[in-house]
């Protein structure tokens, strides 16, 4: 077994992608394709998506700002469909690992950019259970992939489990490279989610747990 802990993203990991229903909304408004994706890229640390993914943006003045910077590219767009789009589907092969290694014994800790707390209810709630420490972006004010987001996310699993963890003993799982760099060079054994079988099929291999 090369890692002993696992730290997850959620969205485009443990939910479908929002790429796929930005691309589906790009569409319907005859707007270019990736426009979302690019105007999220540029100036990644203070654009309108940064600012509301740390809480220095209610609602109301992300979508002020997220359609002034899409008018300011020569576009028209209803941010309120962008984050409509945010709601993805939960992929049951993934929140089956998640339980097999929560069954094994194995922290486990989610790292999620998100514009709100997440909710301790419902189907999200019992997700959310599953993990040992839950890290979200709105709540800590900072976000992936700035550098401290990472180490705070194996202080609060090695203290939710009593027990030190260090950044090399985790293997951490997300759908953007961006976000994976920093958790690299921390020494987290990194695994970017294109094709899920296939990214279980890695981290199968680092646990020596089956979870395929």
């Amino acid at each position: 077994m090369t890692v002993q802990a696992v730290v997850f993203d959620l969205g485009g990991v443990l939910t479908e992608s929002p790429m796929t229903a930005f691309a589906a909304y790009e569409a319907e408004a005859s707007l270019p394709e990736g426009l979302i994706r690019r105007l999220n890229s540029t100036d990644p640390d203070t654009n309108a998506w940064a600012r509301y993914e740390r809480r220095e943006l209610d609602e109301a003045g992300f979508r002020d700002a997220f359609e002034a910077e899409a008018a300011a590219a020569g576009y028209t767009l209803d941010a309120g469909r962008v984050l409509a789009a945010l709601a993805g589907q939960l992929r049951p092969a993934m929140i089956a690992a998640v339980g097999r290694l929560k069954h094994a014994g194995v922290p486990l800790a989610l790292l999620s950019n998100n514009v709100a707390p997440m909710p301790r209810a419902g189907r999200l709630g019992e997700l959310l259970g599953l993990f040992d420490a839950v890290v979200e972006s709105s709540v800590e004010g900072i976000r992936k992939p700035e550098p401290a987001i990472y180490p705070l996310a194996v202080q609060r699993l090695s203290a939710a489990v009593g027990r030190v963890i260090e950044p090399a003993d985790c293997a951490y799982l997300d759908d953007l490279g961006i976000n994976l760099k920093p958790a690299r060079s921390l020494g987290m054994h990194t695994i970017k989610v294109v094709d899920p079988d296939a990214a279980l099929a890695e981290l199968s291999g680092l646990t020596g747990i089956e979870l395929r």
